[in-house]
């Protein structure tokens, strides 16, 4: 196979989130991209209004014919896609399943960019599940796709550290202007690229299921580095919560403390910190609570929270139902 004299190619980019925008960008000024394809609108807002998911908004500011079809199951929205004429599909968390008639639709195949060091952390939550579990690298990998879940040859990675303090906000924002790097080189190598493509070794892959909302609370009686782990994975979406005494409060912006809060209880709170942070004690550490934010409420300084609740030292937190000694 050859590609086209200007080394320009074809694509048809697949994607939904603002994770994909980098990549569209970048490969809109060296190829033609002859459509977008995202997730349908969504209700959205207070009023629940339909609203364009954040790939096809800028999609539509870049100009570019976008498309998005409830389904590439039925046999018209193929042949709409096949009359694309794509020398490669590039899918970057498109959210919709690809059946094998569209993967063997265009010339090249196609390119998914996911985020992670395949075949670590296969699925839909690789970069909370990484730091979760406590790694120090991770990045990019540009994969030829096929019917498995991420299970496709490796075409090529670009790698990364997992810095100290690091969230799954800011790992999002670097992996995606490493994934449009990444992307770039691969698509300008086409086809002599894919001779590089390597297996990945199945036995050795893990999953990253997506996160739910049972897992965001907080164990009070979990290791510090653990729980500042959870805490970092899952900010700033869906965020860790903890039981208050009026719901559920989510927390924004906290730190570890190591060393353990004399004679405290886990989960029993400790009084203000010397900036007004919430101080609540662990089973081998102290939780710095600087941000958070109580249930139908907007985020707010754990100052000011604290100032219109009747929250003693010594009340002990959930997410059990809470416990206020007598």
């Amino acid at each position: 196979m050859t590609g086209p004299p200007d080394g320009k190619k074809r694509i048809v980019f697949m994607g939904s989130p603002e994770f994909a925008i980098p990549a569209l960008v970048r490969l809109s000024r060296e190829h033609d991209v002859a459509a977008v394809y995202t997730q349908p609108p969504r209700p959205s807002g207070r009023g629940m209004k339909e609203q364009l998911v954040p790939l096809a908004q800028y999609a539509q500011q870049l100009a570019l014919p976008l498309r998005w079809p409830q389904s590439l199951k039925s046999v018209d929205a193929q042949d709409e896609l096949a009359a694309l004429n794509a020398d490669v599909l590039v899918v970057v968390a498109y959210g919709l399943l690809l059946p094998q008639s569209v993967l063997d639709m265009p010339r090249y195949g196609c390119i998914n960019g996911h985020a992670s060091l395949l075949p670590r952390w296969r699925g839909a939550a690789p970069i909370q599940r990484a730091i979760a579990a406590g790694d120090t690298r991770t990045g990019m990998s540009a994969m030829r796709m096929e019917a498995g879940l991420d299970t496709g040859p490796v075409v090529a990675t670009l790698d990364c550290e997992i810095s100290a303090g690091e969230t799954a906000g800011t790992l999002h924002d670097r992996l995606s202007q490493l994934n449009a790097n990444l992307l770039e080189t691969v698509i300008a190598g086409l086809p002599d690229i894919l001779a590089q493509a390597q297996a990945q070794d199945d036995e050795s892959a893990i999953y990253a299921p997506k996160i739910t909302t049972a897992e965001c609370a907080i164990d009070w009686h979990a290791p510090i580095a653990v729980t500042d782990r959870q805490i970092r994975a899952f900010s700033p979406y869906p965020g860790t919560w903890f039981n208050g005494p009026r719901g559920r409060i989510k927390i924004a912006t906290a730190r570890p403390i190591t060393g353990r809060a004399d004679n405290a209880a886990a989960g029993s709170f400790l009084g203000l910190g010397e900036a007004g942070q919430m101080r609540v004690a662990t089973v081998d550490g102290v939780l710095e609570i600087s941000r958070l934010q109580p249930a139908g409420k907007k985020a707010m300084d754990a100052r000011d929270f604290l100032n219109g609740q009747e929250i003693a030292p010594g009340h002990v937190f959930g997410p059990q139902p809470d416990i206020t000694p007598s």
